[in-house]
Parts: structure tokens; sequence; C-alpha cells
């Protein structure tokens, strides 16, 4: 998944859910098998991700006298859920792990995944991620994780090796002491959820039981995960894009302003802008209770009762092969979703094996019904961070009780 697929997500999950509610479900086109004419709607990452999904989509069209048209969504999240409300949804589209749990509850996604023959074959991971009420509902289609990415060159004047890349919270606290200079600060990462919310994780916290029906978010494990990154804050160590002018993490790696960020795959977006920064990527260090790291990732999504379910099915049981996978991760730089793919990747593109490495014990950002307005408020308390000013045991009490009250919402 790219940056810009799931950038800002959180805050258009609210308005996607309440768009939805009322609208119906069922993709439009015409019979499915010969003769069927698909439409699919993508996050485009750009021109070349664009272009690698019509090329093969064409691939499989050619072979079963169908046609595919291959529309790159301005804005997925708005796009789709008014396709819906106005009965006229995409044959096929991306669906973020975000947003699955919205459609999915209402009824407006097929399950098929479970029926596919290559089914057994995606990350268990992914599968728990696009799984609803038991069953597995679409094919996830790649996946990023978050790790430790490194300006190299900085890294070599601070006098570091190989030796010295973290492992746990105390060496990470160590080497961004060693890395903070004048001009530039030894780690950075989003002021949000999906960065601080791995702390939380490693330190042994959860935000919801294993039955989904309560609410875990004020515990002595996710405080212990906030109180580590804002100590990283008060000992100057840590600074947040905003607080150095950048608008996320790559942006302040590669205008060395951080030594050290918290990111993903999508990483190598920073080439156009900073051709010359060089970087390496790390798993995330392991905190008091282990590895953890976030995965995100999208599925193909096809609509409830649509009339060309069969060839979206075949086209999905296409894209999301070995090869096609493979194909899309030299055109774009995804992450292959299936493991055998994933694998072939990791030992291609060695510059990004910690990303496949990581996704055996990533686990997916909660994503229930309801829950991203709940994240979204949340991160706006986290604010406070940036200054000390604030009261993480309290916002952890009001986290709790929001995403409780969502929770009993969802579970009806």
């Amino acid at each position: 998944m790219s940056k810009k697929t799931w950038i800002g997500a959180i805050a258009l999950a609210a308005a996607a859910a309440v768009v939805l509610t009322g609208c119906s479900g069922g993709g439009g086109g015409s019979d499915s098998g010969n003769g069927s004419e698909l439409t699919i709607l993508i996050g485009s990452s750009g021109p070349a991700e664009t272009k690698a999904v019509q090329d093969a989509a064409d691939t499989w069209a050619a072979d079963n006298d169908a046609k595919v048209k291959v529309i790159a969504a301005d804005d997925l999240n708005q796009q789709l859920s008014q396709g819906f409300a106005g009965d006229d949804a995409p044959d096929l589209f991306y669906m973020a792990w975000d947003q699955f749990a919205n459609y999915a509850g209402n009824g407006y996604l097929d399950t098929y995944a479970k029926d596919l023959k290559n089914a057994k074959d995606f990350y268990p991971s992914l599968v728990d991620t696009f799984t609803f009420d038991g069953d597995f509902v679409c094919a996830p289609k790649d996946f990023s994780t978050l790790g430790l990415i490194v300006n190299t060159d900085m890294w070599a004047a601070a006098g570091l090796t190989d030796a010295d890349v973290p492992t746990d919270w105390d060496s990470l606290e160590a080497v961004a002491k060693k890395l903070t200079t004048g001009d530039t600060v030894g780690l950075s990462f989003g002021l949000e959820y999906a960065r601080l919310g791995v702390f939380m994780n490693q330190a042994g916290g959860t935000l919801v039981d294993k039955d989904g029906t309560k609410a875990t978010a004020d515990s002595p494990e996710n405080l212990a995960g906030l109180e580590y990154v804002q100590k990283l804050h008060d000992e100057g160590v840590l600074k947040f894009p905003s607080e150095l002018d950048a608008g996320w993490g790559g942006e302040a790696l590669g205008a060395g302003k951080a030594a050290m960020v918290i990111e993903g795959p999508w990483i190598k977006g920073i080439a156009s802008d900073y051709p010359d920064t060089k970087w390496a990527a790390y798993e995330l260090p392991a905190g008091p209770e282990g590895k953890s790291t976030f995965t995100f990732t999208n599925c193909w999504g096809i609509p409830a009762n649509s009339d060309t379910r069969d060839a979206a099915v075949s086209l999905v049981e296409y894209l999301t092969s070995d090869d096609q996978q493979l194909a899309f991760a030299d055109a774009f730089g995804v992450i292959p979703s299936t493991e055998s793919a994933a694998a072939s990747y990791a030992e291609k593109y060695p510059d990004y094996a910690s990303f496949v490495a990581s996704n055996d014990y990533a686990v997916s950002p909660v994503n229930f019904a309801g829950s991203a307005s709940v994240v979204g408020d949340f991160n706006a308390s986290l604010e406070g961070m940036a200054s000390g000013n604030v009261d993480l045991k309290g916002i952890l009490g009001t986290f709790q009780e929001q995403l409780q009250a969502a929770l009993d919402e969802a579970n009806g």
C-alpha cells in the first residue's frame, strides 16, 4: 500500500460510514461470463500503478472475451461511497483496511475470498484483516509494514555500524541520542495512532480483547508505550514531523532533519525530491513484551449481488497470482500478499526484506465498524505530546470510553 492510499484515511472514514448508511448494495454492469464489461476503481500512487493495473486487466480480458476500464480515483473513499449510495458501485475496487469493517458490516461486500483457489496462500495476518463474522471476505492485494528507516550517511558519520542497529527500546534511545545534533534530530515519526500504536503493542498493550467485545485501551501496557515515546521527546531525541516543518517522516529524513524515521516501503518515494538521500530499512526494535509492527493493506472488493460477480472473481484470481503480484512489485513497489510471492520479492529486493520479515508478527491497526472516528479523536488528543503538556492516562481513559461505546454499537 502506498503512503497516498492510507494517509488521511482515518479522517475520511467517519464521513464514508455516514454516506454508507442507507445505501444499496450491488454493482452495476452486464451479465457475468463472456462479453463482460468491468470497471475497477483504484486509489493509485501514480501513473506507474494505474498503467500496471490496466495492463494486467487487459491481459486477463483478452483471455476472457471481456473489457475492463481502470479508474484512478481522486478520492477513493468518497468516490466509492458515492458509487454505493447511487447504486452504481464499481465491479471491483480497492478496499482499505480501515474502511473494510464499515462496508462489510453493512452487507455491501461479496464474501468470495474464502473460495479462491489461492485462499490459503495469503499471509494469515492479512486474512484476519479482511475477515468479518468469521468469513474471509475479500482478497488482500498487497501490504506494507512499518520499519525503522535510517539515513546511512548520518549513521556512519556518528560512528555507528551494523552492530549498533537497535533491537530494543534501550538501544533505540541510545542511537537516537548519538544521532541527534544541532541540526538533526535522531528520530521522527507521525504523532498518530498509526505510529505510536506500535509502541503500545510492543509494551504488551491492545485496544480490544480477543473476543472483540471489550475495549482495553486504558491499560498500564498502553500507558507504558506512550510514556516511552514521551520520554524520547522530552529528551530531545525525538521530534514529530510537524515540529521539523515536514509533512511526514519521509520528508524529515530526506531533508536531513531526522536521522531515523518510522515509515513503510513507500519511503522509496522520497527519491524524486531527495535523490541524494541514502537509507536502509530495518525491523522495528522490540519492546518489553517483544516485537510488533503494523501492517497496512487493501483488498480487492466486489459488491454484494453484483451482476458481474463471477467475472470479477476470475479477475481477482489473476491479479493475486504470484506472477502478477511480482509484476506489480516490479512496476510500482508493492509487497505481494501471498507468502510465496513475498519471499521471492525479498530475494529480489533485499533493501525491502525487513518489511517482508516483519509481517510474520505484524498486526493490523484496530478497524472494527465505527472505530475510525474514535481513533481520529484519539489522534487529536495526542497533539499535546509535542508540547509535553498532556495527561496520557486521561487520554487513554477517554479513548477507552469511546472505543467501548463504538464496540457496543458495532456488536449490536
